[in-house]
């Protein structure tokens, strides 16, 4: 049977676009907005939902998640293998620390400057160090979750703690899924309320905060929870992203692929992107790829981009537009 992911992602946008609010946005872009919308995808065919309505490259977004799942944070490791979607934060963070205003998101005083960035992170692994930086994002959260211990009281008698045993979120979901396959306790987070205001002001708090997985007549099944969504440029990699993780977890752990569910919160179209909208709405629909993995893997970090085979995969072209940042 043929799968057309797309429909579901394709009817939302027309809703967001049709009917969403104005609001305006911490970027200052301003955006038509919806709250609280899911999507379900059967994935025991084999299918994957990779947009076809336009170009989404499943290097990118593959490359992405193992950086995810090997607990980086710091871009280097991303642009050293031509994935740049990270850039712009910690871009803006270094003008705001060197004290260099910092020029419209886009503008080509903006554009050259990221470029002379990108180009010095690639070849300075000091300069990555001190300024690639993205702090707690999914990486950390999802493999470091900080945890802690008493070690004292201060001056003012308050008790004074110290981070230590980081939880492996991610590997423990894994043990989670093969030992306990009923738990209702699935989980793995990335808000984390103390590092929210940090990552506000220097980076990005995460997006697609929370996702639960779930067993049942061998099948493994996850749902995701995204709090922030935008709807034509984020919304179709975190959907390709999260049922490539599906697949790869119910791998490693012995199972069938189910269903992948996203639940969008704040689903919102940015306004400078409604021509890209009209065109990639105007678009015929195509049927979904397949995907199967080649070879056996044991380890969640073991995936590389050839452990897949992608069939059927014949998107429309690429629309380029602006992030806001």
């Amino acid at each position: 049977m043929t799968a057309f992911h797309d429909v579901g992602y394709l009817e939302l946008t027309k809703e967001v676009n049709n009917t969403g609010a104005n609001k305006g946005d911490r970027t200052g872009t301003g955006t038509k907005s919806l709250f609280s919308r899911s999507l379900r995808f059967d994935l025991s065919d084999g299918s994957l939902p990779l947009l076809q309505a336009k170009s989404t490259p499943l290097r990118i977004i593959a490359e992405e998640l193992f950086w995810f799942l090997r607990g980086n944070t710091n871009i280097r490791p991303l642009i050293l293998k031509g994935v740049n979607i990270w850039n712009e934060w910690p871009y803006k963070a270094y003008l705001k620390k060197m004290g260099i205003l910092v020029p419209d998101s886009g503008s080509e005083e903006w554009k050259t400057g990221l470029k002379d960035f990108i180009e010095q992170i690639k070849s300075d692994e000091e300069f990555a160090n001190n300024h690639g930086e993205l702090g707690p994002v999914y990486g950390s959260q999802w493999t470091k979750w900080a945890t802690y211990e008493s070690c004292g009281f201060g001056s003012d008698g308050l008790v004074i703690y110290k981070k230590t045993n980081p939880i492996n979120q991610i590997n423990r979901l894994i043990e989670s899924i093969k030992n306990n396959p009923d738990s209702r306790s699935h989980i793995v987070t990335a808000w984390n309320p103390a590092e929210y205001d940090w990552l506000r002001a220097n980076s990005l708090p995460p997006c697609h905060m929370m996702f639960q997985c779930y067993v049942a007549n061998g099948r493994l099944s996850l749902d995701l929870i995204q709090r922030s969504c935008d709807t034509f440029l984020g919304v179709p990699f975190n959907i390709a992203s999260y049922s490539l993780l599906l697949i790869m977890l119910a791998h490693v752990t012995g199972l069938e692929v189910g269903e992948f569910i996203w639940n969008g919160k704040d689903v919102h179209l940015y306004n400078n992107h409604m021509e890209q909208v009209t065109e990639m709405l105007s678009r015929d629909l195509r049927p979904s790829p397949s995907i199967e993995i080649v070879g056996k893997y044991s380890s969640i970090t073991d995936f590389t981009l050839e452990s897949f085979k992608l069939t059927g995969n014949n998107p429309h072209p690429h629309i380029p537009a602006p992030v806001a940042v």
